[in-house]
């Protein structure tokens, strides 16, 4: 018996396939970057935007930075009010590398400081002249200076400009033909330079030099300068010229005369008229007179 193999067939159902479900992310956004534009200025890492709110002491305390602080941002960048920045402004942060970072000029230092000196004015003194202080203690030094030797009283250097410092003024015009009076001179006016610039007690003006001797009064000063010749001045005394009804009169080149009986009395001569007719009770009423101009003397 012949067995035919019997085949083998498989047969299977169609398998039906259910789709998978996929669900997609949504994709993040993608990042933007927006990069600021480079400030317009010559050294961008130095300089500073003012953004809407900004102070300077707020700016400061961001930059942390020892050298950086609101007084040193107002100096380098010409600040007088800190609360005067607007938004839109740069702003200098390097405060110390004499650069304008903004511009790229280099910082010129800055001006020194304006030293202001306050000087009190000056003084009345009871005695009618006045303290300039200082100015005057030069001013007596010099006189004591210009003076010294001729007779007259040295001057205290106590700056206080009384009447014998305002005769010596007044004595000093007269020699250095100057206008004649008896004011105060003002400390570092012109009158005061022509003064210190002086070096010898020049010859007045109008000394009758001519004469081997001579002898030139000044009302206004009430001084009288003495000299021999056109060698210079010898003398400078403090005088009276007279009161109301007896003022010495205005001369010109008068000579002089010495009253010689005056030497047998010790040098003493009584006035015939002045200041009184009668014999002075002790001795006389003038010293060693020289006499000019019909009775008029100097005397002392």
């Amino acid at each position: 018996m012949t067995t035919t193999p019997q085949e083998s067939t498989s047969t299977s159902e169609p398998t039906a396939t259910t789709p998978t479900a996929t669900t997609e992310r949504p994709k993040p956004p993608k990042s933007t970057t927006t990069t600021a534009p480079p400030l317009d200025v010559e050294n961008p890492p130095c300089v500073r935007a003012i953004q809407r709110g900004d102070s300077l002491s707020a700016l400061a305390d961001r930059l942390r930075r020892e050298t950086v602080t609101v007084k040193s941002l107002q100096r380098e960048n010409g600040i007088t009010n800190p609360d005067s920045i607007a938004a839109g402004d740069y702003l200098d942060i390097c405060v110390k590398n004499k650069i304008n970072d903004i511009t790229g000029e280099k910082r010129k230092p800055p001006p020194p400081p304006t030293t202001t000196t306050t000087t009190a004015p000056p003084t009345t003194l009871p005695g009618g002249g006045t303290n300039f202080g200082s100015g005057v203690v030069a001013q007596q030094q010099k006189l004591n200076e210009l003076f010294a030797g001729k007779g007259i009283a040295e001057l205290a250097t106590d700056g206080d400009s009384g009447s014998y410092t305002q005769q010596q003024l007044c004595a000093a015009r007269v020699a250095l033909g100057m206008p004649v009076n008896r004011n105060d001179m003002a400390p570092g006016g012109s009158e005061e330079q022509a003064l210190m610039a002086a070096g010898d007690l020049p010859i007045p003006e109008g000394a009758p030099t001519s004469a081997s001797r001579w002898a030139l009064i000044d009302r206004t000063c009430q001084v009288m300068f003495v000299g021999e010749g056109s060698s210079g001045v010898t003398f400078v005394f403090g005088t009276s010229t007279g009161e109301a009804g007896h003022k010495t009169r205005r001369q010109d080149g008068s000579q002089v005369f010495r009253y010689d009986p005056a030497r047998k009395n010790g040098g003493w001569h009584d006035s015939t008229s002045f200041p009184v007719a009668a014999d002075n009770p002790l001795n006389g009423n003038m010293y060693k007179p020289l006499y000019f101009d019909n009775g008029q003397a100097i005397h002392g």
